[in-house]
């Protein structure tokens, strides 16, 4: 079973992700910012990651930079997911180490477009 680390410091939008990714045979954890989230991360990386972009603590960017500085042989997705559409700050993410983006508000449909199976499959 795929597994996805939902990092987000919003009670609402894991709850919502949750029950998206879980509906697509989803094993999901969850972390409230980003210095849990690396902590789960060392022990046991994930398949996937659904990033917020701005929370409390530990920067996004931060968080991005050492997940990806680290010798790990699991290399997680990264999903960076942002209220915002500046093409600075997506392009921040992904040249920190994010694989994709996700605009919120999401539905199930984008959701799906960014973590059907075939898409993590490579």
């Amino acid at each position: 079973m795929k597994t996805c680390l939902l990092v987000d410091d919003s009670d609402v939008i894991r709850k919502v992700a949750r029950a998206i990714l879980e509906s697509i045979g989803y094993n999901v954890t969850e972390a409230e910012n980003a210095k849990d989230a690396l902590a789960l991360c060392k022990s046991d990386p994930p398949d996937s990651i659904l990033l917020d972009w701005q929370m409390p603590g530990t920067s996004t960017m931060d968080f991005l930079v050492t997940l990806r500085k680290r010798a790990q042989a699991k290399r997680p997705y990264v999903v960076y997911c942002t209220t915002d559409n500046d093409f600075a700050d997506i392009s921040r993410a992904l040249a920190a180490g994010a694989d994709d983006t996700l605009i919120k508000p999401f539905d199930r449909a984008m959701m799906l477009e960014k973590f059907a199976p075939s898409t993590l499959a490579a």
